[in-house]
């Protein structure tokens, strides 16, 4: 029996056509904040994504300038940018201190929207950082101890025995943040909002810091 082709085919112009009758009718307005619009999109993937609608790839590049992307979480948004936690001692924290640049993706395929940004990755106040950790699941803060991120680990045993010695450790009581563990704040530069239209006629808006402002522009698909 032949096997399904794992990469599908393009679509059909049968496909097509329930494209265009699905699309959205409305295009993107140059004059809308970016970060109301991504509060928007952001607000009606949490209605539509099976799982995890604030997660972001997050793409960094080490020491020899190679790219590199992983998945995380979003945390918190506000005009002053996009912020994540992690141990700073993981590769992307190891980036990030020599080269404190990033870029974010947020797809959202129920949507057929993304949002990519690109900016500056400023370490967020040590206030900040102890708030949230306060927040986490105590397994979780737990975790943020007995994880040597990005570090090669023999089996699976020897990371939940590190767990359980750090339950040991602090018993019943309060599991403080680790030193090694905080968050980034990505300030935007550049956020781009990309939106699925008929015929891969997509459609694109790029808002471009520019001092407390923004410019926009449009971009072929």
């Amino acid at each position: 029996m032949a096997k399904a082709p794992l990469i599908p085919a393009s679509p059909s112009a049968d496909d097509y056509v329930a494209q265009v009758a699905a699309a959205e009718p409305l295009p993107l307005l140059p004059e809308a904040d970016p970060f109301q619009l991504f509060e928007t999109w952001l607000k009606a993937a949490v209605d539509s994504e099976p799982n995890d609608a604030n997660a972001m790839t997050l793409a960094t590049v080490d020491a020899d300038g190679l790219p590199d992307a992983r998945m995380v979480l979003l945390k918190d948004v506000s005009p002053e940018g996009f912020t994540f936690y992690t141990n700073l001692e993981s590769a992307k924290g190891r980036e990030l201190a020599a080269n404190p640049k990033a870029a974010l993706l947020f797809h959202w395929k129920s949507l057929r929207r993304q949002i990519r940004i690109r900016g500056a990755a400023l370490p967020v106040s040590e206030a900040e950082a102890d708030a949230y950790h306060a927040t986490r699941a105590r397994h979780s803060q737990l975790g943020a101890w007995a994880s040597d991120q990005s570090r090669p680990l023999s089996d699976r045993f020897a990371l939940e025995k590190r767990v359980a010695e750090m339950g040991l450790k602090f018993g019943l009581g309060k599991v403080p943040r680790p030193p090694h563990w905080s968050g980034f704040r990505v300030r935007p530069q550049v956020m781009e909002f990309w939106r699925d239209r008929p015929f891969r006629l997509h459609e694109r808006l790029v808002f471009t810091r520019a001092g407390d402002g923004w410019t926009t522009s449009r971009l072929y698909p």
